[in-house]
């Protein structure tokens, strides 16, 4: 929003700023992994959080001082890109080490719950904020959140085990290792290439969704914000179905499904028109069903993944995994951003639709799909 009201970034700018956020994740990713599995997790997540706020501080200071710039906010994303791949990759981590395997699937579903809880509010009250003053202050006030974060973080006592000292590898083939471990395995394999096409796919919309609601639609700050919230209450919604549904349909056919139809409801956003309040309902109803179903499938994802690798490794693989999809979203959003100014950004985002839609034909071709036992 700084960038789109405060800069008048327009769809190649937007399609930079996304690809610089995955680029910084891409080639943190491998470094996050091997030192989650190294260092204490617990002070790891503090110090993202940390670096997070004061990234986020920045803005508003060189808002103030006059010296707010695309340069400003492109340095901004690299930093927060880098601090959120590590504070991602070591919470997926740090999980196992705090409950009890069998337990891992209700533990995912309650975290994404919470972010879901958050993405309720959060957008619609930054919605709001804009709406009453720059959207650079907004950020300064979010800069106060990471710090909350990190000091609820401080509390938990006790901090996961590391990798063994026979298991550490020189670290400059432990970077690889994850990349390794992933691709080579029968179940994980095949929801790491489902998850690369996804991102590529999938960041089209991350540099042009904001483009399309303001420009195109016409929705005003708070109706943007309000429309991303339901996002929020679907996740929510998802997060308690989740459990129920691997429990019923078993891991691999949950997966699949949610995951298939989730992509089909994107179609709902590049076909969205009318009016802005018609509009912002074809909108809003994709997110509340999109996300709810997207959400089933990642807390599925994030279980096995959990439950079947040695969780002294679980760094390494996650860092497989954010860099993947990292590097594919980087290509995505220059591809969406040069696609959205060559033909525009309701013709770019059906075919990207398409792409998140068909990326889960990976996990239907994979032993996935006969996946059925709950136990995760």
């Amino acid at each position: 929003m700084a960038a789109v009201i405060t800069l008048k970034a327009g769809p190649q700018a937007l399609g930079v700023f996304a690809a610089l956020v995955l680029g910084a994740q891409a080639a943190v990713g491998l470094f996050a992994g091997a030192f989650a599995d190294r260092l204490p997790k617990r002070r790891l997540l503090i110090a993202a959080d940390l670096a997070r706020a004061l990234v986020l501080a920045a803005i508003p200071l060189a808002a103030l001082t006059g010296r707010l710039t695309l340069v400003e906010i492109y340095l901004a994303a690299v930093l927060m890109g880098a601090a959120n791949v590590v504070f991602d990759v070591t919470d997926h981590a740090y999980l196992p080490s705090l409950i009890n395997t069998a337990d891992l699937t209700e533990g995912n579903a309650k975290l994404s719950a919470t972010e879901a809880v958050a993405e309720v509010g959060g957008p619609a009250l930054t919605g709001v904020l804009v709406g009453v003053m720059a959207p650079s202050m907004a950020v300064g006030l979010n800069a106060l959140t990471y710090l909350v974060s990190a000091l609820f973080l401080s509390r938990i006592r006790g901090d996961a085990p590391r990798a063994p000292a026979s298991d550490v590898e020189p670290f400059r083939l432990d970077l690889t290792a994850g990349l390794r471990l992933i691709l080579t395995h029968p179940l994980v394999g095949p929801l790491w290439l489902a998850d690369v096409a996804k991102s590529f796919f999938g960041n089209f919309f991350a540099a042009l969704y904001i483009l399309l609601a303001l420009n195109v639609l016409r929705l005003s700050t708070p109706m943007l914000g309000l429309t991303i919230a339901m996002g929020g209450v679907g996740g929510l919604a998802g997060a308690m179905l989740a459990p129920w549904l691997i429990r019923r349909l078993g891991a691999g056919p949950t997966i699949l499904l949610a995951g298939l139809a989730g992509g089909a409801t994107l179609f709902a956003i590049p076909l969205a028109a009318g009016p802005p309040l018609a509009a912002m309902a074809m909108l809003a109803a994709a997110q509340l069903v999109g996300d709810g179903l997207q959400t089933v499938s990642a807390i599925g994802s994030a279980s096995l993944r959990q439950t079947v690798l040695p969780p002294h490794q679980l760094g390494r693989a996650g860092g497989a995994f954010a860099t993947g999809g990292a590097a594919a979203g980087v290509a995505g959003a220059l591809t969406g951003g040069a696609l959205g100014a060559a033909i525009g950004p309701r013709e770019t985002l059906l075919f990207a639709a398409a792409g998140v839609t068909a990326a889960s034909l990976f996990v239907a071709a994979s032993p996935l799909r006969r996946l059925r036992q709950p136990a995760l």
